[in-house]
Formats: structure tokens, C-alpha cells, sequence
């Protein structure tokens, strides 16, 4: 079949949304080239100007190595100006994140970027999600002219030069912290694709906010970036999105369907960048594919750690064993899994957090998808695809592009990748031709310490592809065997088990979590402190509530806002020690059989390992939860733990987020008069300290167990 008569792998209303065409077209390779080009757009804007993204920061410095204008570089201040000066509306749309990321995130956005500044500002936190999913899409559209899609968040710790200097003073955060070097990349187009990337900005706004801003009117000027040039002229864009299903509309995977497609049409070469590979789907695309005798090389560059702690537990366990099974598919030796490794004497590793694949030269794909099963199903996602006709131009940017970013993290010039590769050799053949002692592409050690992967569960419940349903979720956990039991035990059992699951189903999913009110939650807690019986009356109410599978961090912050750091971190811990001793008890009377038989094959697996290994299982199941907490104790009782060891583990799971809390809480109250964020910069070092002296005391007891 020749070239020119082969099908299109890029089809609409199949595996993308839309096919546009764009006047232009480039890539913007890490934040210094991404941010600049985006802050010389924003100052062209005469009418509209959408902003979606997983995060957003006020105060992110867009240009740090001075210029030629006057007008504001923080992103904030920006957005007032073109408001107010030139008459733009401007909508920011962030995902309204979970509790997780608070001290990663700017603490008051609302004020910063709807109080503060002109009220053709907008800004809106975004809900409209399922319960445990995201917007995720990270787009910047100037006049429904120029659109930008790809990795990137205009938000702090992004910012960096395809250098990665170890120490770069220009590489800080807005409160003046450095961070490590970190390389994403965006594409931008103009023309048609902007406009359509214009209008899936507006439909996202009315999904969050019920109202639907007016497109633009004909722009009187051209806002593409002076600093960004072109990589390709007249040509085709496909948009895939990644929508769950959720309020009666129809779930959509062309993200998904795109990938598999592309994977499945490669020759030669598959290219990939990403934060994370867990996608099974993806997984099984790629190892069918080296199974093959004459299949494509596969060539994947990433961090050679995930983010935070929490991550390094959970996104890269799931990736560890993704790996292996690539790793065993791959009989013929044409994988390879990297790092970019900046420096050996330090083993300072680079933070990838690039969303692309580039088959053969071929298919180029950018977008915010992250190769994990949420990406492809669960979050809010938007990729863009070219797709490389008979003409061989489009062909030549795309090789063009595979070249640059080798030779970024290889620390070659970008003629020493060509030179390689025209030899005739293959892509690895090149890369391993090209590895150095100093800045290079590692090989990966993927794998991560056993206990851990032991407690982790699998895919379904830490990486969902597709939104959990309550009633699912209750059959998935308690799945009743055809077993004989005494009956007032195993219905008083099993009644408590399901009770635990269904009540913190309906704290999430039903209009019971509307009772959840911070400000309720607070004025009963104050009103419980001004009785004379408070310290027992508070901390009763907190063991009630977190037993009734109340969200614990909802019920510590009401009680550290309500009663001070002190007197609130103290009837936190009291609270709930007692609701975990009272859930253990009711574990113990249940009795082990009965969590065996009832409980599911997740918690059954839980419940081995908390009877195996004691305070260490503990320990990390607080740092790491793998089920509600309410439903962990009442595992833990059946299992036979010690209650010595439980108390323990306990207790020491619960001082490093308890202490955050309640020294954030009271920061909190202090940042609401007045609000001077600087004062709260300190607590991520010391949150940062109390997670790590937890760890040290897990690494004690797990070499003293390993011993014994």
C-alpha cells in the first residue's frame, strides 16, 4: 500500500472530536518558552481570553528575564490590566481540587483573582465532575484567534529552560522557594483549530457555571507570539477530548481511542513522554505491539519519580507493575524506558511532565492526558493529533521535534541526534550511541519496595478509568459468599461493614454530604465548647461523627477553627483514637471468618497484611488509604491485630496530618482577616519534616520486622 493511499489513523467522530485547520502551528518546549509566548498573547487580546487548567496561580511570574514593555508579568496583575485597559473579558476556570493539594496551591484564588481584580475578570472553581474526578484540560484561548493546548499549568513550579540548570535563581516559586527543574511542553495553533478550541473553552464554562459566554466578534488584531515561531503552516489539527459520563451526558474517550489507534498503526518507532504510565489499555496496546516479531521499537521517557510521597505510594507502584509487564512482553528487545538524569554526581533526575507520543513520522499527539486509566476516562482531557500526509512535510516537523527533545535530555546538540540517526540505525541504537557520564537518559529502575506494592490495591481503586458508582462500589467491597455463619453475628457483622461503606458513599454522592457545611460544622463545635463538660462533649461528638464515616479532615479542620490549634488538635486526636477503638472492638466481636466471608477480595488482602505485619501495616494504611477510615479499624479488629500494635500504628499514622492541620487551621483564621500569605510559607517545610520523620519511623520498623 503506498503512502499516499493508506487510510487516516485521525478520524473524526470516531477517535477525535474535531479536524481543523491552523494557519499556524508550533511547540513551546518547557515553561520559559511556553509562559512568554503566552503573556505576549494576553497582551494582544482585544475580546476574549479563556484559561482552563488543573491549577492556576495569581502570582505566577510569566517573564523573568526582563523585556521591552512596562505592563505586569505576574499573571494576576496581567489579567487586570488587559481587562481594565483594553476592555477584554477573561474566564478562569480551575479545577476545584481536593484537600490533598492545599499546601501545594495558592491559598485564597477567589480573592486573588475575582476580588482583586476588575469584574470582567471571572473566575470559577470547577465542580462539575464526578465525585474523585478532575478538569484536567490546560488551555489558553486569545480572541477564538490563537489557542494553546498541552501539559502545561500556568501555576507555580512549572516555570523553567530546556537547560534545567541545577541552580537557576530564576526557578523559584511566588513565595520565593526554588524547586527542581522541570520540563513540560505545549503546542499552540491559529486560525480554524483556535476557534474550535475557543468553543470547547466556552462549553466547558457552561458545564461549571450554567452560563455560556458569546464568541468573539471578528478580532481587529493577530495575538500570535512574537517569540514563537512556526513549525509547520496550513495543516490539519484533530482535537480529542476525554469526557466521564456525568449528569446525563454520554461518556467520551476519543483521548483513548486516538492513542490505541496510533499505537496500533506504528511501523517503526512509538516516542512517548509522560508524568505516568498506568493505563491497562494502554499498557496491553504497547506490550501486544513488542510481542510482535517485526513490531515497532518503543522508546518512553519518564520522571524517574512521581511527584510527591503520596504519589511515589500509589501512581508509581501501579507504573512499577505495568512495567514489568511490558518488560515481559518484550521478547524481541525493542523497549526501552528512561529518566533524564541532568547530573551523576548528584543523580539529579529531571520532572517530566509532558503528555506527547510521536509514531513513526507519522502521528505527533500533545495534549493534558496523562497516560493513566483517569486520563482516559474519568478526568476532563484535550489532546491535539497531527497526522503526517504523502507530501513528507509534515513528516519532516515531526521528526524535527523527536530530534529537539532527544537532544534536551541527551545534553547534545540537536545535529548530533540527526547525524545518528542517519546512519539508517534505529532510534535506540542512536539514543544508547549518544549516553553520556554526565546529563543523558538513564535507563529506569521502576521497581519500588515490596511491602508497599503488598498493601497498595490495585488499579480500580487508586487509578479509575470511569466514574465509581455507589451501589457498584458497595457490591465491589462486600460480596457476600455462599457461607453459613451464626446469624445475629453475621448480620450484626456484615450490617456494620455495609453500613460503614454505604454512609461514607453518602457523605460523597447523596444530598447528606450537604450537611457537611464547614461554617454548621464549626458553629456546633463552638457551641459544644461553651458547655462545662467540652472536652468530653467535643470529643465524643468527633468519635460519633468520624464512626459514622464522617470525612476525618473535614472534622479536624471544624474542630481546629472552632477551638484553637491547641485544644482542637488534642479533642482531634482523642476523637478519633476513640472512634478507631470503637470501630477495632466491633471488628473483634465480628470476628475474622466473618470479615473473610463478607468482606471482598480488597479488604480480605488489607486484612492479611494488617494480621503479617502489625504496626508497620497500620502506619502505612493511614498514610495510604486504601478504603474509609471507619471501614480500615473494623478490618483491623477482625484481623487479630494486636490492639497494642493498632493503637500504635495508629497514633503515629494520624500525628504528621492532625499536626499540619491544626497549625494550618490557625493560619487559616489569621490569612481570612488578613489576608498575607507569606506568613504560611513555612508550613510546607514543616509538614515536609513531620512526613519525613513518619517515614524514618516506618523505615525503623520495617528493618526491625525484616529482622526478626
Amino acid at each position: 500500500m503506498t503512502e499516499r493511499s493508506r487510510p487516516s489513523i485521525i478520524r473524526q467522530g470516531d477517535n477525535c472530536w474535531r479536524r481543523e485547520a491552523a494557519s499556524r502551528v508550533a511547540f513551546a518546549i518547557d515553561g520559559q518558552a511556553y509562559f512568554r509566548a503566552v503573556r505576549e498573547a494576553l497582551l494582544q487580546a482585544t475580546e476574549t481570553v479563556f484559561i482552563l487548567g488543573w491549577d492556576i496561580h495569581s502570582e505566577l511570574l510569566l517573564e523573568r528575564d526582563g523585556g521591552q514593555d512596562d505592563h505586569p508579568r505576574q499573571l494576576g496583575p496581567l489579567l487586570d490590566y488587559i481587562a481594565r485597559q483594553r476592555g477584554v473579558q477573561v474566564y478562569v476556570l480551575s479545577w476545584d481540587f481536593a484537600m490533598i493539594y492545599l499546601l501545594e496551591r495558592e491559598h485564597f484564588p477567589l480573592y486573588a483573582l475575582n476580588w482583586k481584580t476588575h469584574s470582567r475578570v471571572h473566575f470559577h472553581m470547577d465542580a462539575s465532575h464526578p465525585v474523585g474526578a478532575s478538569q484536567h484540560q490546560k488551555l489558553v484561548v486569545v480572541d477564538d484567534s490563537v489557542a494553546f493546548c498541552g501539559g502545561f499549568d500556568l501555576s507555580k513550579w512549572r516555570w523553567d529552560t530546556p537547560e534545567h540548570r541545577l541552580e537557576d535563581e530564576r526557578r523559584t516559586d511566588p513565595d520565593g522557594n526554588s524547586y527542581p527543574p522541570f520540563h513540560d511542553l505545549q503546542m499552540a495553533v491559529e486560525g480554524a483549530a483556535a476557534r474550535a478550541l475557543g468553543e470547547l473553552a466556552r462549553d466547558r464554562w457552561q458545564r461549571a457555571t450554567d452560563c455560556k459566554p458569546s464568541a468573539p466578534r471578528q478580532p481587529g488584531s493577530d495575538p500570535w507570539p512574537a517569540s514563537l515561531q512556526a513549525a509547520a503552516r496550513d495543516v490539519e489539527v484533530a482535537i480529542a477530548r476525554t469526557y466521564p459520563a456525568y449528569e446525563g451526558r454520554e461518556a467520551v474517550a476519543e483521548v483513548e481511542s486516538l492513542y490505541l489507534d496510533s499505537i496500533a498503526a506504528a511501523v517503526a518507532t512509538i516516542y512517548i513522554e509522560n508524568q505516568y504510565l498506568t493505563s491497562h489499555r494502554i499498557g496491553d496496546a504497547l506490550a501486544q505491539r513488542l510481542a510482535e516479531p517485526e513490531g515497532p521499537e518503543v522508546i518512553i521517557v519518564l520522571p524517574r519519580e512521581t511527584g510527591g510521597w503520596l504519589e511515589r505510594q500509589t501512581m508509581d507502584v501501579l507504573r512499577s507493575r505495568l512495567v514489568s509487564k511490558l518488560r515481559e512482553a518484550d521478547c524481541h528487545d525493542r523497549l526501552r524506558i528512561y529518566y533524564p538524569r541532568l547530573a551523576a554526581a548528584d543523580e539529579v533526575a529531571l520532572m517530566v511532565h509532558a503528555k506527547l507520543m510521536l509514531v513513526d513520522d507519522r502521528i505527533l499527539l500533545i495534549g493534558s492526558a496523562n497516560l493513566s486509566n483517569r486520563s482516559m476516562g474519568l478526568d476532563s482531557e484535550c489532546n491535539l493529533a497531527l497526522e503526517a500526509g504523502s507530501d513528507g512535510e509534515l513528516g519532516g516537523t515531526i521528526r524535527q521535534l523527536r530530534s529537539q527533545l532527544l537532544a534536551e535530555h541527551l545534553g547534545v546538540d540537536g545535529g548530533r541526534v540527526d547525524a545518528a540517526l542517519d546512519g539508517g540505525v534505529g532510534l535506540i541504537e542512536a539514543i544508547e550511541s549518544l549516553h553520556s557520564d554526565g546529563r543523558t537518559l538513564q535507563p529506569l529502575d521502576a521497581s519500588v519496595d515490596p511491602t508497599v506494592d503488598k498493601l497498595v490495591p490495585e488499579s480500580a481503586l487508586i487509578d479509575p478509568e470511569q466514574p465509581v458508582d455507589p451501589n457498584e462500589l458497595l457490591s465491589h467491597l462486600v460480596a457476600p459468599e455462599q457461607q453459613s455463619l451464626g446469624v445475629r453475628r453475621a448480620v450484626l457483622g456484615v450490617g456494620t461493614l455495609v453500613l460503614l461503606l454505604a454512609m461514607a458513599a453518602a457523605w460523597r454522592w447523596t444530598e447528606l454530604g450537604d450537611l457537611l457545611d464547614l461554617d454548621s460544622l464549626i458553629g456546633q463545635a463552638r457551641a459544644l465548647v461553651s458547655h462545662p463538660a467540652a472536652p468530653l462533649l467535643v470529643t465524643a461528638a468527633f468519635a460519633l461523627a468520624s464512626s459514622l464515616a464522617v470525612p476525618l479532615t473535614l472534622l479536624v479542620v471544624a474542630a481546629v477553627l472552632a477551638c484553637g490549634a491547641v485544644e482542637g488538635f488534642l479533642y482531634s486526636l482523642a476523637g478519633a483514637l476513640l472512634s478507631a477503638l470503637l470501630s477495632y472492638w466491633a471488628g473483634r466481636f465480628a470476628g475474622r471468618d466473618l470479615v473473610r466471608r463478607y468482606a471482598g477480595k480488597r479488604l480480605n488482602k488489607v486484612s492479611r497484611q494488617l494480621s503479617e505485619r502489625g504496626i508497620l501495616a497500620i502506619l502505612t494504611l493511614r498514610i495510604v488509604p486504601v478504603a474509609p477510615y471507619a471501614v480500615i479499624n473494623l478490618v483491623a479488629g477482625a484481623s487479630h491485630i494486636s490492639l497494642r500494635d493498632f493503637a500504635i500504628g495508629t497514633l503515629l499514622g494520624l500525628l504528621p496530618g492532625l499536626t499540619a492541620i491544626a497549625l494550618f487551621g490557625e493560619g487559616l483564621e489569621q490569612s481570612l482577616r488578613d489576608p498575607d500569605l507569606g506568613s504560611l510559607a513555612w508550613l510546607a517545610a514543616l509538614v515536609a519534616a513531620l512526613v519525613a520523620l513518619i517515614l524514618w519511623l516506618r523505615g525503623v520498623l520495617a528493618r526491625r520486622q525484616a529482622g526478626s
